[in-house]
């Protein structure tokens, strides 16, 4: 499989972003994915996911209705569009995909990633 993530930039306090995770390869019948995020100095955070095998999509608390996670299957794309921006969200943003498991929020279940784009909120 390939992500290949896109749209990071530098973008103003309050303003929007939307980024995109284009997926090739993709087979899994049974899958989770997820958008995660890594600012300068901390850990992985996973930022929305969802999984098949509740159909539900998981959020961060720190998304607050914020962050919304779509996808179009025609052309096997992910997307992250993220309003409201602030400069806590600076942080390099990963797509991630994997077979599914229990749940969709920890980083070391996902067998594939992007290679991450660049969000810097500032003014």
């Amino acid at each position: 499989f390939q992500l290949q993530a896109s749209g990071g930039g530098l973008v103003q306090p309050g303003g929007s972003l939307r980024l995109s995770c284009a997926i090739s390869g993709f087979t899994f019948d049974s899958h989770m994915i997820a958008w995660f995020r890594q600012a300068p100095g901390k850990g992985r955070e996973a930022v929305l996911c969802a999984g098949s095998y509740d159909g539900q999509l998981h959020s961060a608390p720190f998304v607050k209705g914020r962050f919304t996670m779509s996808d179009d299957n025609a052309k096997n794309i992910l997307y992250l569009q993220m309003n409201n921006l602030k400069p806590e969200d600076t942080a390099t943003y990963y797509c991630a995909l994997a077979s599914a498991k229990d749940e969709c929020q920890n980083d070391y279940d996902y067998d594939y990633w992007g290679q991450g784009t660049l969000v810097t909120v500032s003014s």
